[in-house]
């Protein structure tokens, strides 16, 4: 940990000049907005602000609607359902479930009072002259003819600090004082799937997009810019913005490798590449504008991830990378991950949380705990378990696995497995884009950071916990299978996993000199494993030359193809490593 860190925290994607049109400030914002407007040639001109959950709704109404003039301001919440009918609507996926809800099969019209939609859209038609402003959720829905669409978005990370910092609400209702995990667990199983599928019909009829990620620092982009920006995401290797949060487990490795703030309690995740949650920052000239990183998908599903990555998971992202840092901090909780059936049925997933653990750095007591011992009786654990939540005492080692691991070990975590890592780790984290579905079986007895038991779920947990996963078959099946899969000049390729039962393939790249890399018509996440900076190259000079920093992940779309990765910089000479990880398109 002796190195200053490079670690780039705001990796941002550049979008050619020409097209990088973005305005700054309400009153510059206003100004283009009354600009459009004046350009319609109508006596009656309607502006529509179609807003994802979590934005401020006062700063924005305050900022564009004093700086435009005389309008006739219209909200769309005025023709939603009483918070009670929208909540008993709800309510089988909200569930009455601390953590877990059902994907919602609702879309936007769901929060909407037929009664008062009518009477909005009729008092709309009635007016004949004037400059007519529907703001809010679904106000693209309640007025779906109009003269300019502005489109709020809003990153998932901010809302969940929205969330913790009790500022916003779902939609629909006024919740904003509610426990932020209960939040978070509506917007993740309703508010943000419905949002979406109203996002993906609009996203080629915007014709501005609002940043409000950062308070009363507003910006806003030409529909071409963005348009420009994500197309060009697919062109070259980028990184979405990795987010860090703390955790009662949590370390301090992260605080320097990646010059996180040396005055906080611990960092004990790190998103780095989930791009549900992340963003991606557009250069727009010298602002750089904050969108959704799922936009790209939604956008561009085919080229950044290929057709036959496309064709099975449809416009989702499959893979995902993070980081969990035990170094100097706790064990993770023992936890199990669901079935595809039990997933599929229980929650509305299409696919389960398949996963491994990668080492990128381990002390000598590092450990992971796997799996079973042999003959133990399940029933007895399971007991066991559930007197756990009284005596705040459970015998882990009596049933579970505890395996000694070291940096570069890779571990394998098919569904269904029992696990967790230990104390004294650096885990790189790779596995299937579920990433909630996490039955917590024991948590060593400790509170939240909250000061609070965490919620635990052995009742979920007991159904899907695969009881044959024993000190044999974890040994064999799943610690370091690691196998050669060919070499050349200043390079070694190898297969290190994941299981067969799972979907992802990885491969680590040990190298002095340029490796030829190749998509193959699949999009590829990559990390740096060993190696200050490497550089990515494309063959035919289709993309600008990609510097990449040691622990920072990136994504290589499928329509790249080609690519090369070389040591560089203070790495020149030295050996270096990724570890990659795809889709078996076979599996």
């Amino acid at each position: 940990m002796a190195r200053t860190s490079n670690y780039d925290k705001y990796p941002v994607i550049p979008v050619p000049s020409e097209k990088a049109r973005c305005w700054t400030g309400w009153q510059n914002i206003s100004n283009e907005i009354r600009k459009k407007i004046d350009s319609v040639r109508s006596t009656r001109k309607i502006v529509v602000i179609e807003c994802y959950q979590g934005v401020l709704d006062n700063e924005i109404e305050t900022g564009i609607i004093q700086g435009m003039g005389p309008v006739t301001f219209i909200r769309s919440a005025d023709a939603m359902l009483n918070e009670s009918e929208l909540n008993r609507k709800l309510r089988e996926d909200i569930t009455d479930d601390e953590i877990f809800g059902y994907i919602t099969r609702y879309d936007i019209d769901s929060y909407f009072d037929a009664a008062k939609v009518y009477e909005l859209r009729k008092a709309i038609s009635e007016i004949t002259g004037g400059t007519i402003v529907i703001y809010g959720v679904g106000a693209a829905y309640l007025q779906p003819e109009y003269d300019v669409l502005i489109y709020a978005d809003m990153a998932r990370w901010e809302i969940q600090m929205r969330f913790r910092r009790n500022e916003v609400s779902n939609i629909g209702v006024n919740n904003c004082q509610e426990k932020a995990s209960l939040q978070y667990k509506r917007g993740f199983f309703v508010d943000w799937r419905i949002c979406d599928r109203f996002k993906k019909r609009l996203m080629k009829k915007w014709d501005y997009v609002l940043d409000t990620n950062v308070p009363d620092e507003p910006k806003m982009a030409s529909a071409e810019a963005i348009t420009a920006g994500l197309r060009e995401a697919t062109r070259r290797p980028f990184r979405v913005v990795p987010f860090f949060d703390p955790g009662p487990w949590g370390g301090q490795w992260m605080k320097e490798i990646c010059d996180l703030d040396k005055g906080a309690l611990n960092y004990a995740w790190c998103f780095d590449c989930v791009p549900e949650e992340n963003s991606l920052l557009l250069g727009l000239g010298d602002v750089k504008f904050e969108i959704p990183s799922i936009n790209l998908v939604f956008a561009h599903p085919k080229e950044l991830l290929g057709i036959p990555v496309y064709g099975r998971f449809g416009d989702e992202f499959p893979i995902r990378f993070d980081f969990l840092d035990t170094m100097a901090g706790g064990n993770l909780s023992l936890q199990v991950h669901p079935l595809t059936e039990y997933i599929q049925d229980k929650f509305g997933m299409n696919y389960t949380q398949d996963e491994s653990y990668y080492l990128l750095d381990a002390k000598e007591e590092a450990v992971v705990y796997l799996g079973f011992k042999e003959d133990i009786n399940p029933v007895e654990m399971i007991n066991d378990l559930k007197e756990s939540q009284k005596t705040g005492m459970f015998p882990t080692e009596k049933y579970v696995g505890k395996y000694s691991v070291k940096k570069h070990d890779h571990v394998l975590i098919p569904a269904g497995t029992v696990h967790c890592s230990g104390a004294e780790s650096m885990v790189l984290e790779i596995s299937a884009t579920p990433y909630i579905f996490t039955f917590k079986l024991w948590d060593w007895g400790r509170p939240g950071l909250d000061g609070k038991p965490r919620p635990i779920n052995i009742d979920h947990g007991s159904k899907v916990i695969q009881w044959d996963r024993t000190e044999q078959w974890v040994k064999k099946e799943l610690i370091s299978r690691v196998t050669k899969m060919s070499e050349g000049d200043g390079w070694i390729e190898e297969r290190t996993g994941l299981h067969e039962q799972e979907f992802i393939e990885t491969r680590r790249h040990w190298f002095t000199n340029a490796v030829l890399h190749n998509t193959n018509g699949c999009v590829n996440v990559l990390n740096l494993v060993e190696g200050r900076e490497v550089i990515v190259e494309s063959p035919s000079h289709s993309f600008d030359p990609f510097v990449i920093h040691y622990a920072e992940t990136f994504i290589v779309p499928a329509r790249v193809g080609e690519y090369t990765i070389r040591p560089y910089g203070e790495s020149e000479g030295q050996q270096c490593a990724t570890l990659k990880a795809f889709v078996r398109t076979n599996a």
